[in-house]
């Protein structure tokens, strides 16, 4: 209930009741209104000042879930960057030296990715992030291109690996004939003294000793590229292809085990020892040429001999005396 305002009259010279008029009405509500609109407008500012409408804070709860994420991100790339270094140092200075190859230089590591705007796309779209979009985009595009350097790699050292292994299997590196005393060496390769010509002659391969009959073992992996049989000079022999530049020759034998063209393994019988060509005594006369020079076969006998029966054998071959053929 309103309260009935009074006004004393000087002229009637009492209380009169006060009456107000409509423009008074008028400037009251104007004045309340400007007075709640201005608490309203304070009321407001305070508010957006000191707290965050809804809106704004599930834009602010996404924004802190997107930046969570991007951090994320940040360091799984900083991990896999530290992996694929692991992986890189052991390429360069582990696989790749035991295979006899050369590292992958830096700058192929880190060649970069063709294009003057790689990330124009994202840059038209104007966002607000888009430094740190862009920053990490291309931290991920430096790992892939990394990444396919490196499957690259591992590519040439599976193939290299294979090689390898074909490699070590066809290298003539056991003797042609059965030795386990080392007493069957009975001239080595180099210059000796000819047993028909009595002249010293350069010997180019070794001697082996053995009772006619005696099985002759092809020395490494390969493929038999001559079995012939001639009056003098080798009389009956055998030659075969290892592969790598390799060839072996076996000569004076009796017999053949194999035909040209027939791939052999390291161990397989090719023949027996014998007389034939120019030969003074039971024997197989053995030859490796690498690359078409002939070679010292005495250093290829690694693979059935220990350390200190290579080191025999290796004094019996040196010693220079008559050669069988």
């Amino acid at each position: 209930m309103s309260r009935i305002k009074y006004y004393y009259d000087p002229e009637t010279c009492k209380y009169e009741r006060y009456v107000r008029s409509k423009w008074d009405i008028a400037l009251n509500a104007l004045g309340f209104l400007s007075l709640s609109s201005m608490l309203a407008i304070v009321f407001i500012l305070v508010f957006y000042t000191y707290f965050d409408n809804p809106k704004e804070l599930l834009l602010q709860k996404e924004n802190n879930e997107l930046k969570l994420y991007y951090e994320f991100l940040e360091q799984e790339v900083v991990k896999m960057n530290q992996m694929l270094g692991d992986l890189q140092q052991r390429d360069d200075n582990l696989y790749r030296i035991i295979f006899e190859s050369e590292p992958i230089a830096p700058e192929i590591r880190q060649a970069g990715i063709g294009g003057s705007d790689r990330y124009r796309d994202i840059r038209e779209k104007g966002l607000n992030q888009e430094k740190m979009i862009i920053a990490l985009h291309s931290k991920i595009d430096a790992l892939k291109r990394q990444l396919y350097v490196q499957s690259i790699s591992y590519d040439e050292i599976t193939e290299m690996a294979l090689k390898k292994e074909e490699y070590w299997a066809s290298i003539p590196a056991i003797q042609p004939v059965l030795n386990e005393n080392l007493n069957l060496l009975a001239s080595g390769f180099g210059m000796r003294l000819h047993p028909i010509l009595k002249v010293r002659k350069m010997h180019t391969g070794v001697d082996f000793t053995a009772p006619k009959g005696t099985p002759i073992y092809a020395t490494g992996d390969g493929v038999v590229i001559e079995v012939q049989s001639v009056f003098g000079g080798y009389g009956k022999y055998v030659e075969i292809d290892h592969g790598f530049g390799f060839v072996t020759r076996y000569a004076h034998m009796n017999d053949f085990n194999v035909k040209k063209g027939q791939k052999v393994k390291r161990g397989d019988q090719i023949g027996t020892v014998g007389n034939t060509g120019s030969s003074t005594a039971p024997h197989v006369h053995y030859e490796v040429l690498k690359d078409g020079k002939y070679v010292n076969p005495v250093n290829y006998f690694f693979k059935d001999l220990t350390p200190e029966e290579y080191d025999l054998i290796l004094e019996l071959a040196s010693k220079e005396n008559q050669s069988l053929s």
